[in-house]
């Protein structure tokens, strides 16, 4: 007999995962699928909605596949999380209005700039404890309510990626209060705000947001359909979940306020739990997964997707497949001696900064290869993070070492670099798919296998612990400084290249 399992699903920018745990969190058996982003017009970045789903629906029942015959019937609950931000629209007949638009894109630039001059930037942090940034759900909607009105007209519920796939699985529609947070709830009262919506011109969407229940609370059953789909018995719980942050700071157990979690995947994600909210301009202010405490995270688009992006223009193998981050590893790490020759600046996708930013090496000379330009990508990575840390630390209490997870944390080498360029140790433990291993947990609470999911969270294992290096923390030092003065010599420059912006 098999005990009790439970399945948590991560739907992230592209790789899809889904992971059965046993009770205490720990792994069993793990399947996965990709789905391509698309560009179909400078600044867009979309995915299409179907393929989604069927990357999720694939990856379930390969998880199942793996765990062998018994596993289905063993599954207790199904727990849901995914990258946030961005926007999934879907009809009276629940069948998406257009393609989904993912927190990468930046078409609404243009819409960004008129707010700036308006009472929009004033109100809006004090309301919701964030301003919005071009991928989040307000402005993508003005840009929609501009350009693609008919698409509006259409919508019957405007979604998250995680409740796009719930929808699927039970026929349900909800969200949870951390994604929920994203634009349009009161910031310390909870709950959708009427003010806020009215602030970004879009009160008349109100009855199209889904409605909030806890992350925690079983929000569907897996359908028939879907049960032919995947493997999964009829009937199965389906748990709201979380935004991927939260996810993923449960899944590794960086939950005491105060403690800083480190995400390096697509998205730079830098995060500490308050039991207050602190409002800055450098960071947002969310709901977490417990009533009562505020997720504080520094983000931007400027981590892991740059190695990525270039191991694919070089022809190396995806960064998905096994033993790259060993193979890269080897090769940073012989040229790791003396000071950084190369700088990057990791902003392919996106910056931290409000002026304008591209992806640029700077340094090169005709003896440097391969492994310069991947230490400097992966330099450039850790110090854009580093400027997260940096702004996070200068209003919040935080103390101790810091959790990492994301796909820099596979590497050693990059790992050790988190540790030298922030100057304080570096964690990684033993969960590999740690937003998975969150939904999970809640999974686990909503069905009673787990009195209290912090209990849960608690329960990992350091695998590795990284302590600066005094040398390479003077290295780092000095290329910190480098980096932050190319910032402000290059902004003219920037700005002179930046590709025309698309109708605002």
């Amino acid at each position: 007999m098999v005990d009790a399992l439970l399945l948590g699903i991560d739907a992230g920018h592209t790789v899809t995962k889904a992971v059965l745990f046993d009770a205490t969190g720990r792994q069993v058996a793990r399947g996965a699928g990709t789905v391509p982003l698309t560009t179909p017009r400078p600044h867009w970045v979309e995915r299409d909605m179907d393929q989604v789903w069927r990357a999720a629906h694939e990856a379930v029942a390969a998880c199942l596949a793996e765990a062998g015959p018994d596993a289905p019937g063993a599954v207790h609950a199904v727990g849901l999380t995914g990258h946030g931000d961005g926007l999934y629209v879907v009809d009276e007949r629940d069948r998406p209005v257009r393609a989904a638009i993912v927190a990468m894109d930046t078409r609404a630039e243009p819409i960004l700039e008129e707010w700036r001059d308006t009472k929009v930037w004033a109100r809006a942090p004090d309301l919701s404890g964030t301003v919005p940034f071009a991928g989040s759900p307000a402005v993508l909607l003005a840009w929609l309510a501009r350009h693609e009105p008919e698409a509006l007209r259409r919508a019957r519920w405007l979604l998250s990626c995680k409740d796009w796939l719930r929808l699927k699985l039970t026929g349900e529609v909800a969200t949870d209060p951390t994604d929920a947070s994203a634009s349009f709830t009161d910031m310390r009262r909870g709950g959708y705000s009427p003010e806020l919506l009215d602030l970004y011109g879009l009160g008349a969407l109100a009855d199209k947001l889904p409605p909030v229940l806890a992350c925690d609370a079983v929000s569907g059953t897996v359908s028939r359909e879907v049960a032919a789909l995947t493997g999964l018995p009829a009937g199965t719980p389906v748990v709201t979940g979380a935004h991927d942050v939260d996810a993923a700071a449960l899944g590794v157990g960086a939950t005491a306020p105060g403690e800083l979690c480190l995400i390096a995947g697509s998205f730079s994600i830098n995060q500490v739990i308050s039991e207050r909210p602190v409002v800055d301009l450098r960071w947002q202010v969310r709901r977490f997964v417990r009533p009562g405490q505020w997720m504080i995270m520094s983000t931007s688009p400027a981590s892991v997707a740059n190695l990525e992006w270039f191991l694919q223009v070089t022809g190396a193998p995806a960064v998905h497949r096994d033993g790259v981050y060993e193979a890269i590893g080897q090769e940073v790490e012989a040229h790791l001696d003396g000071p950084s020759e190369v700088l990057f600046h990791p902003f392919l996708y996106g910056s931290p900064y409000v002026r304008p930013t591209s992806g640029t090496f700077l340094g090169l000379r005709g003896w440097h290869g391969r492994g310069h330009l991947l230490r400097a990508l992966m330099e450039g990575v850790v110090l854009n993070h580093r400027w997260h840390v940096d702004a996070l630390c200068s209003k919040l209490p935080v103390s101790g070492a810091a959790r990492l997870t994301g796909g820099a944390a596979h590497s050693e080498v990059w790992s050790q670099m988190f540790a030298d360029a922030l100057r304080r140790p570096i964690v990684v433990t033993d969960v590999e798919e740690s937003a998975a291993r969150g939904a999970a947990l809640l999974g686990a609470s909503a069905v009673g296998l787990l009195d209290d999911v912090m209990a849960g969270c608690a329960a990992v294992s350091v695998l590795r612990r990284h302590e600066p290096h005094p040398e390479r923390v003077a290295v780092l030092e000095e290329a910190y400084e480098v980096y932050r003065e190319a910032l402000e010599a290059l902004g003219p420059v920037w700005a002179r290249l930046a590709a025309p912006e698309g109708p605002g």
